[in-house]
């Protein structure tokens, strides 16, 4: 059977069966909560495209997310007074819902989004995986590390996914800290959920498969959030899940910021011209336009501006709205395959290939901007960076009896990790190594990779 858009939300939270009561509603609650969070703090510090810091301000994974809610709000906003409409009058908690608390949901799930992504973006991804990949055989208290897992917990470290890291960081009860994590709804869980899947299942071909949503240590929860939220179950093992509706929302409001905002950051560095990025948000306006409507005031306006950067600042906060209103329109026109859980496409892809409107933007991306020198510089460094981190963690965790060098290791860990101790099996052990290295900051990594490889030592100021 299809999803229900009057059965796709709750006020559950996760590890409380208590429904928030008060002025502010649960969904307003996650938000707030995110926001105050140390761990959304710590993306300040961690690289979204460009080297940070630098004499150019551009943007880092909190600005990002920052960002992201903010498209994500305008975006549940629309959604949510059309849906609204049809249950005026006939079922008051679905009208108040998606006239007032959608918008809250998608700009919650949007703060969410990039919090379980390591320090230097993918590449700290990748480093992980690598790590694991390359050192299958190597001895590790006279057993090769392979052995230390099964089949799909091997399957989560070789194939190291942020977004299943992001419904960790939500959703774990650490040492010392409240049961559940972030206290968050389901519903919010369930809209950040861009792979319903397990990593034994990822299949590219399909979108809610391309990777994969969760660890098996998070497989309870999530099999929990997904029943509470109307997800449709398409198998039991592995477990896979047709993805939440207000997913797309989410996913849309990232694609939208980083394809527009990383050209404009480029712009700012000198790596692209005004003219280029000019003509290339143009052709976004021009290719989404509606029939009827004309050019009108942006580019009269935008040719009085005489500051460059201001002038590119401009077209992207008018290509991005016009962004939003076109995904808002796939979304409502898709509405009846996105419930049954048939729409294989995002919304941007779904655009894009009705009107090849981001042709430029993602040639010049790919081009340009994610090859440029000190883009693979930093992704470099970064890798290279947390290979030699886990190298250090790894084995120390693993070990029945760590060296005194290793027991020093472990000495690092923060009070709410130290739960490894008591861990039973490799995989939890490991798991809370990652919690640690995927937390830190690009700066703090660095520091710890000097301290440990003996090239610095800390000083007292």
């Amino acid at each position: 059977m299809p999803m229900s858009f009057d059965s796709i939300f709750t006020h559950r939270c996760v590890g409380s069966d208590k429904i928030p009561e008060g002025p502010r509603s649960g969904f307003q609650r996650d938000f707030d909560r995110l926001i105050f969070s140390s761990a959304f703090r710590r993306l300040q510090n961690k690289t979204q495209v460009f080297p940070l810091p630098g004499t150019a301000f551009v943007h880092n994974r909190l600005t990002h997310s920052l960002e992201v809610a903010s498209v994500g709000r305008s975006l549940g906003k629309m959604i949510g007074e059309e849906i609204s409409k049809r249950y005026r009058g006939s079922n008051d908690e679905a009208y108040e819902f998606y006239r007032y608390e959608l918008a809250n949901v998608v700009a919650a799930a949007c703060l969410a989004h990039d919090i379980g992504n390591p320090a230097f973006g993918h590449s700290g991804e990748k480093a992980i995986s690598a790590y694991f990949v390359d050192n299958e055989q190597s001895p590790v208290g006279g057993q090769p590390l392979r052995s230390f897992f099964n089949a799909r917990e091997w399957k989560d470290l070789t194939s190291f996914e942020g977004n299943a890291n992001a419904i960790r960081v939500l959703t774990q009860s650490y040492k010392g800290r409240f049961t559940g994590g972030f206290g968050l709804t389901y519903t919010t869980i369930a809209s950040i959920l861009k792979y319903p899947c397990e990593s034994v299942s990822t299949d590219k071909a399909f979108k809610h498969r391309k990777k994969y949503g969760f660890f098996q240590a998070e497989k309870e929860i999530i099999v929990q959030v997904a029943e509470a939220c109307g997800m449709i179950r398409e198998q039991d093992d592995p477990v896979i899940f047709c993805r939440h509706p207000f997913v797309y929302l989410v996913e849309a409001a990232d694609d939208i910021c980083y394809s527009i905002v990383d050209m404009e950051d480029a712009h700012r560095l000198g790596i692209l011209s005004t003219d280029t990025v000019m003509s290339a948000f143009k052709e976004v306006l021009d290719k989404t336009r509606q029939d009827g409507e004309g050019e009108g005031r942006t580019f009269e306006h935008y040719r009085k501006l005489e500051d460059a950067n201001e002038g590119i600042a401009f077209l992207r906060a008018r290509v991005i709205n016009q962004l939003v209103q076109e995904c808002s329109r796939v979304f409502l026109e898709n509405q009846e395959t996105i419930l049954a859980g048939t729409f294989n496409n995002t919304l941007i892809d779904h655009l894009q290939t009705r009107t090849g409107a981001l042709n430029t933007v993602q040639a010049l991306s790919r081009a340009r901007i994610y090859q440029h020198d000190t883009v693979l510089q930093i992704e470099l460094a970064g890798y290279n960076l947390m290979s030699e981190l886990l190298a250090l963690l790894v084995p120390a965790l693993l070990k029945s009896e760590p060296a005194h060098r290793e027991e020093i290791i472990l000495k690092l860990f923060p009070f709410h990790l130290t739960g490894f101790r008591e861990a039973e099996g490799g995989y939890a052990k490991v798991l809370l190594a990652l919690d640690y290295l995927s937390g830190m900051t690009d700066e703090y990594a660095t520091e710890i990779y000097r301290r440990l490889k003996g090239i610095s030592t800390p000083v007292h100021g």
